[in-house]
């Protein structure tokens, strides 16, 4: 039975250059290479030999919007302040497109150098989980006050 997802992989046009982004805002580690063919990224505190794949593609078209195939992947945090300090990043790389308050996650939208979209959320204690699916607007600064340091990490 499956257990969980181990690593992505991402076609992207320049394994360096998307490198750089994950590294830089996502806070992703640079574990392996070949070449400037593919990067190897490992999240802080993964035991995984890799969580990210990126291999270069060079220029080819965008997809058009909502074609088939993957919409996202979500990244998870610890604590809403860490949700906070990667909006702060997200918004100055200019890569920030939505903000969502889901009842069982806060969520952030964005997209990397190729417009491949990510989410990047922090997990509401199941105890708070509403009964049903929702999806409302994120209002990050009640939810600093409300879930301040709260390690959900375990959940």
């Amino acid at each position: 039975m499956i257990r969980r997802l181990n690593h992505a992989v991402l076609w992207v046009r320049d394994a360096r250059a998307s490198a750089e982004f994950y590294t830089s805002v996502l806070g992703f580690a640079a574990v392996a290479s070949m070449g400037d063919q593919a990067v190897f990224l490992r999240a802080d505190g993964s035991t995984n030999d890799h969580d990210l794949g990126l291999f270069s593609v060079g220029d080819r078209p965008q997809p058009a919007p909502h074609s088939p195939g993957l919409y996202h992947l979500a990244w998870q945090v610890n604590t809403i302040e860490d949700l906070a300090a990667l909006r702060t990043k997200l918004v100055a790389a200019g890569s920030l497109v939505g903000e969502s308050d889901h009842g069982v996650s806060k969520s952030l939208y964005a997209v990397d150098p190729d417009g491949i979209e990510f989410e990047v959320m922090w997990a509401v204690p199941k105890a708070n989980w509403p009964s049903g699916p929702s999806t409302t607007r994120l209002d990050l600064d009640a939810e600093l006050a409300r879930w301040a340091a709260l390690d959900t990490a375990d959940q």
